[in-house]
């Protein structure tokens, strides 16, 4: 199921980390920054979160926010160490990768409702995301979520094509 050597593996490795840290940083900033920014037109982060405070814990908002994001990349190093650890194949390795941006979508809709209702709360505003990186997100999650089977099914295509073409190449050998 995929290529088990060299490169190959560690440059999936490697590239399923960045992405998903990626992902991570985008979900922090969004929730953090850029939605009460969004949510709050005219005011400044320190104004948003000054109000906020008044009746909620913005410091635990931000620390749920940061626990989800940093889960999401200590599960992507996680999974490239032990993928190359193990030598698992390079198409084992994407989907594990594919597999956590996926579950990324529900981290983006819980780290949305820590700030963002507070900010609500607080605020005459909805808890609506307010800008379109959200969306950005939940598009991205559910991309890998639909190529999880496509890399799966283009994987077991080329085995069976290569295991075809050997027996064919054994086949004229012995003719």
């Amino acid at each position: 199921m995929g290529n088990t050597g060299g490169r190959a593996r560690i440059v999936v490795a490697v590239v399923g980390v960045v992405v998903v840290a990626a992902y991570a940083a985008l979900l922090a900033v969004n929730a953090l920054v850029l939605d009460p920014l969004g949510a709050v037109p005219g005011r400044s982060l320190e104004q948003i979160y000054a109000r906020v405070d008044v009746g909620n814990d913005v410091a635990q908002d931000v620390v749920g926010v940061l626990v989800v994001a940093g889960i999401g990349v200590g599960l992507a190093l996680t999974a490239a160490v032990v993928g190359l650890a193990s030598r698992l194949p390079t198409t084992t390795i994407a989907v594990l990768h594919l597999g956590i941006l996926a579950a990324g979508a529900l981290a983006t809709f819980q780290s949305g409702f820590w700030l963002g209702m507070d900010v609500a709360d607080s605020w005459p505003t909805d808890g609506a995301a307010h800008t379109i990186w959200s969306g950005v997100l939940y598009l991205t999650s559910t991309a890998a979520l639909i190529a999880i089977p496509v890399v799966l099914v283009g994987t077991a295509v080329r085995t069976r094509t290569r295991t075809r073409n050997t027996q064919r190449r054994r086949q004229l050998a012995a003719e």
